[in-house]
């Protein structure tokens, strides 16, 4: 009994030495800064810290499974088979004429916006299509009609006929998206069905060469075939179309850019409405910084947009707005830069008022601008001047299509374009005077430009320009 005694005494001494010395030696000690008036502590530390996300909560208690799964069976695969002819001799070379036909078939990204089967996609996902195909996230395939598309805003509208109820994704409001957001990207990258990758809102209102883009920039891998498929934010709102990348190998490299929910509903409302889209502006001329006229005029280190110039009869010239005004928000919106204008009036149509606060010398200055839609314009490089089409002009020369001719620079006047109706540039149809403006911007100063164009007999008649 007394042995026993002894080595349970031994024992619970050795225990005690032995656990002292873990507490002596290798237990770590947690530290907390805490200031000696009680406030809140400004730096702290913890075994149990997690980052936390643009919400508030911790990164590790986002939950994005409710609106993957929501996403995926909205967003469908979209083929595009388009057939082109190939000289097969050199007299069909320098002729164009014959020839063999070829099929190619590109593929990309849609997303269903209502439960009959209209599906919003990026126009270059199904440009010059011979026929249009989708397939949903169970594998089921429809042929797909093509509603109308806006190159400008680069959205598509499609509509398949199915026997029911599809899944759809509803629009969420894009003005509303914060830079630190999670949002999730969904598509068919590589022909792999539905494919979901995370990141965050990095930027809003970028723009990509072009003055009047303004895109959502985000971190989401987004790889060829995901265009047209859907950025949503953890609760499944649509919030954009993922439409580019920016990358020299084709594939994502760290940002991927998207169109705006604002700028889609309103191009898909227009398209269903009114066959195309519908453009409210301001009628101002912005400057765009950090080029070579800038710098001649001395205009540098500006938030918001400086206007340059005022088009007569327009909105902004009714309301008083000047050369030199700068302006720095319209409706509820900042203006830091001329995406951040451009993005907003995008969402906009005719008829549509906005107010718009300037400053002038100093001073602030807010009016009331109405949007109008500009009947003219003047389109680059060759320099027509171009109108849209009246009911009567549609009437007279039989077509829905294309824009009117009423100036022509002195250059061309030789080839009788004045009163013809200007179809198509290089064969990429003409609906309004935006997609003019836009497809003129586009050709090459030094290559071949081919016009289409009809006459007063209703003759198509086309032209080559070197």
């Amino acid at each position: 009994m007394k042995k026993i005694g002894s080595s349970l005494l031994v024992a619970i001494f050795a225990g005690v030495i032995t656990l002292g010395a873990y507490k002596l030696f290798f237990e770590k000690t947690s530290y907390a800064v805490v200031s000696e008036n009680n406030e809140t502590p400004i730096f702290a530390t913890s075994t149990s810290y997690t980052p936390t996300s643009a919400k508030g909560s911790g990164i590790n208690e986002v939950d994005f499974t409710i609106a993957a799964e929501n996403t995926v069976n909205a967003v469908v695969h979209v083929k595009n088979l388009t057939l082109s002819r190939e000289p097969s001799s050199l007299f069909d070379f320098f002729y164009g004429s014959g020839g063999s036909q070829k099929a190619q078939v590109g593929s990309g990204s849609g997303v269903i916006i209502t439960p009959d089967g209209y599906i919003v996609t990026n126009n270059h996902v199904i440009k010059n299509a011979s026929q249009l195909q989708i397939t949903l996230n169970n594998n089921t395939t429809y042929d797909a009609e093509l509603i109308g598309a806006d190159p400008n805003s680069d959205i598509a509208l499609l509509k398949i006929d199915a026997d029911r109820s599809l899944p759809y994704l509803a629009f969420g409001d894009s003005n509303d998206t914060k830079i630190g957001e999670w949002v999730l990207a969904v598509g068919n990258p590589f022909n792999l069905t539905s494919t979901v990758t995370a990141g965050i809102v990095s930027a809003k209102a970028r723009a990509l060469g072009k003055a009047d883009q303004s895109f959502i920039q985000t971190d989401a891998a987004v790889n060829p075939g995901n265009s047209g498929g859907a950025l949503v934010n953890t609760n499944g709102d649509l919030i954009g179309i993922n439409t580019a990348i920016t990358s020299q190998t084709g594939s994502y490299v760290g940002y991927s850019f998207a169109v705006p929910s604002n700028i889609a509903k309103k191009v898909v409302e227009d398209i269903m409405e009114y066959g195309n889209v519908q453009k409210g502006l301001l009628g101002i001329t912005p400057i765009r910084l950090n080029t070579p006229y800038a710098t001649e005029k001395g205009i540098k280190n500006i938030d918001g947009v400086y206007i340059d110039g005022i088009e007569k009869g327009m909105g902004a010239d009714e309301a008083g707005l000047q050369r030199g005004d700068i302006v720095k928000q319209i409706d509820n919106i900042q203006v830091h830069k001329l995406p951040d204008l451009t993005g907003y009036v995008s969402t906009k149509r005719p008829g549509d008022k906005v107010e718009v606060i300037v400053d002038r010398d100093g001073k602030t200055l807010q009016v009331e601008v109405l949007l109008k839609e500009r009947q003219t314009l003047i389109v680059p490089i060759m320099g027509f001047e171009v109108k849209n089409l009246t009911d009567q002009d549609k009437k007279r020369f039989r077509t829905k299509k294309g824009v009117k001719i009423v100036g022509v620079p002195e250059t061309y006047r030789g080839y009788g374009l004045y009163g013809k109706i200007l179809l198509a540039v290089d064969g990429e149809e003409i609906n309004d005077i935006q997609e003019a403006r836009t497809l003129f911007g586009g050709i090459s100063r030094y290559g071949k430009t081919s016009i289409t164009m009809l006459n007063e007999d209703g003759e198509r008649e086309r032209l080559i320009f070197q």
